[in-house]
C-alpha cells in the first residue's frame, strides 16, 4: 500500500512515497482499494499551495481514482465491498487506499476499465455540469470550445455533440486539429494560422456561436466574445494559459451575453443532487459509446516524478494516470 504525501508546499517532485494516510472508512464513507488514479494540472497548484483549498499537513493530493470497494462505513447504502467504482475528491486520490464520502463515489460500468474510469470524473463532470447546468446548451445551437485538445476540451466536444450541438474546436497546430476532429468536432479553427473571429463567423451556421467553453483564459476569451450570437453564454472553466482573462463588459452588453463560472467541485457542496444526476447521465452516454476517455499514459506510482513531467509538458492530448500494482 502506497500514497503520495505532501508535507510542505513545493513542486510535485517534492512529494513523498509513504503508506496511505487513511485506511478505515468512517460513518458515511467508503474505502476504495485503488487500481489507478489520474493526474490533473490542478494537482501541481494544490501541492504548491496555490489552490483554493489548503489542507493541513500531511495530506495526499489527487482529485480522482478508480478501484474496488474494500469496506464501507456506517450508514452507507449505495455500495458494498467488491463494487467497481470511481471517486471524485477534494484531495486524497493519489493513494492505493482512498477514503471518500459516499456522495463522491460512483459506480462504473463493466465496459469501463479502471484506468479510463480514473480519468473520467473531473474532465467529464466539469464539461457536463458546465454545458448542461451552467451553459444550458440546446440541441441545434453552436458551441465553441477553446483549448479543444485539453482534457476538458475533448470532453466538451464529445458531450456537446451528444447534446445535438454543432461544435467548433479552437486549437493551435494541425496535429491537434486532427485530434479534435477525431473527438467529434464539426469544424476546427487553427489559431496558429487562422483568425478566430472571422473563421468562426464563416463556419457557424448562424454566423456566430451560442456557447463558448473556455478552459484556457488569456487573450482568446476576448476574441471569442467577438463571434457570439445575441443571448450567448460564456463558460469560464479555467486559466490554463496562465493568465486570468479580463472580459470587456461592453462585449457582454451589446450581445446580451452572460459570463458564468464553472467551479465543478463546489457543486458537491451546493448542488449534490445535480452532481448525482450528472454522473447518471454521463454513465448513460458512456455505455452508449458516446464518451471515450483518452488515456495518454499509465505510469506506475513509483515513477510519479516522470508522470508529472509528462503532465506538464502538454505535448500530447490525453490524461496521465498512476497505477497501483
Amino acid at each position: 500500500m502506497v500514497a503520495l504525501v505532501c508535507r510542505a508546499w513545493g513542486p510535485p517532485e517534492s512529494l513523498n512515497l509513504e503508506a496511505p494516510l487513511a485506511d478505515k472508512p468512517g460513518p458515511g464513507e467508503v474505502l476504495v482499494r485503488a487500481e489507478a488514479a489520474a493526474l490533473n494540472f490542478a494537482d501541481t497548484l494544490f501541492v504548491a499551495g496555490k489552490y483554493q483549498v489548503k489542507p493541513d499537513f500531511p495530506f495526499t493530493p489527487g482529485f480522482e481514482a478508480a478501484g474496488v470497494v474494500e469496506a464501507i462505513g456506517a450508514g452507507v447504502s449505495h455500495f458494498k465491498p467488491g463494487d467497481r467504482v470511481m471517486v471524485a475528491l477534494q484531495y486524497g486520490g493519489l493513494s492505493s487506499l482512498v477514503v471518500a464520502p459516499e456522495e463522491r463515489v460512483f459506480a462504473i460500468s463493466p465496459s469501463l476499465d479502471f484506468q479510463s474510469a480514473a480519468a473520467f470524473p473531473v474532465i467529464y463532470g466539469t464539461s457536463h455540469i458546465g454545458l448542461v447546468t451552467r451553459g444550458n446548451l440546446q440541441s441545434g445551437e453552436t458551441l465553441l470550445v477553446l483549448g479543444a485538445t485539453s482534457g476538458v476540451g475533448l470532453t466538451a466536444i464529445e458531450i456537446g455533440k451528444a447534446m445535438g450541438a454543432t461544435v467548433i474546436a479552437q486549437v493551435r497546430g494541425a496535429d491537434k486539429g486532427r485530434v479534435a476532429l477525431q473527438a467529434g468536432a464539426d469544424h476546427v479553427v487553427d489559431t496558429s494560422t487562422q483568425d478566430l473571429r472571422d473563421t468562426v463567423r464563416a463556419l457557424a451556421p448562424s454566423g456566430g456561436v451560442d456557447v463558448v467553453y473556455d478552459p484556457i483564459g488569456g487573450d482568446m476569451a476576448e476574441q471569442a466574445l467577438r463571434c457570439v450570437n445575441w443571448g450567448s453564454r460564456m463558460l469560464i472553466v479555467g486559466f490554463a494559459a496562465g493568465r486570468i482573462q479580463q472580459i470587456p463588459a461592453n462585449l457582454l452588453l451589446v450581445k446580451s451575453t452572460s459570463a458564468t463560472g464553472v467551479f465543478w467541485n463546489s457543486h458537491f457542496t451546493h448542488a449534490p443532487a445535480k452532481m448525482r444526476q450528472s454522473f447518471a447521465e454521463l454513465a448513460t452516454l458512456q455505455e452508449a459509446g458516446k464518451l471515450k476517455p483518452l488515456v495518454r499514459a499509465a505510469v506506475p506510482v513509483a515513477e510519479y516524478k516522470q508522470a508529472f513531467a509528462m503532465l506538464l509538458d502538454r505535448k500530447e492530448p490525453g490524461k496521465i494516470v498512476l497505477t497501483f500494482a
